[in-house]
């Protein structure tokens, strides 16, 4: 039994590194060639909206490690003082906030919400090492701190951009328990060819917006 443990110690040593590698191999690239969209982004949202470019909030990581996200931008500045007027349109049945049209979005944020282009400055967390390419999706501390059964299970692995629940309709799966078990499925058989095979599938889940509000 020691000798299976130690085993399983190491290969789990050897999957972490790897994935580090590649995130911030794939990061770096991905920063470096997607500098265009990130200058027409900024300039989109000062012409459309008063306020700042990047909206910050603080998200739920590993073990529950509390770190800044970074998001361009896509709502109106009082976003969040405005969220609990809303919470009866929320399509989550569960711990997180999901709403279709949602008002607080601005005319360039609806679009670059439903292409992802707002979710472009993570990828500094992912070179910080907050996130990775792939994992469960970063709650708010508030909806993270919600008290629902296997909840923290999610906090056993570095949140990332792109998951199961992303390349499987996003906002289209309407029930948290099938978002968890998403979550938990890729916790449980996580490596490094369904990290790669998360990230082939999010490109056309991306471009075609499917489940983006």
């Amino acid at each position: 039994m020691p000798f299976l443990t130690k085993k399983k110690f190491s290969q789990e040593n050897c999957y972490l590194f790897t994935k580090r590698i590649l995130d911030v191999l794939l990061s770096l690239f991905l920063l470096f060639f997607s500098l265009p969209l990130f200058l027409l982004v900024a300039w989109g949202i000062k012409l459309s909206s008063c306020g700042p470019i990047l909206f910050k909030q603080k998200r739920a990581g590993l073990y529950g490690k509390e770190f800044i996200m970074y998001k361009f931008r896509s709502m109106v500045t009082n976003a969040e003082q405005l969220r609990s007027e809303l919470e009866r349109f929320n399509l989550i049945k569960g711990p997180t906030f999901k709403m279709k049209d949602d008002p607080r979005l601005t005319k360039w944020g609806k679009f670059i919400r439903k292409t992802s282009l707002d979710e472009l400055p993570q990828l500094w967390n992912v070179l910080k090492d907050d996130m990775s390419l792939v994992g469960p999706r970063p709650f708010p501390i508030l909806d993270a701190n919600k008290d629902y059964p296997f909840h923290k299970e999610r906090l056993r692995v570095k949140p990332g951009l792109s998951c199961l629940w992303q390349i499987n309709g996003r906002a289209e799966i309407n029930d948290y328990n099938e978002w968890l078990r998403l979550d938990l499925e890729y916790i449980n058989k996580r490596s490094i060819s369904l990290d790669l095979k998360i990230l082939l599938k999010t490109i056309p889940a991306v471009i075609f917006g499917r489940g983006a509000y």
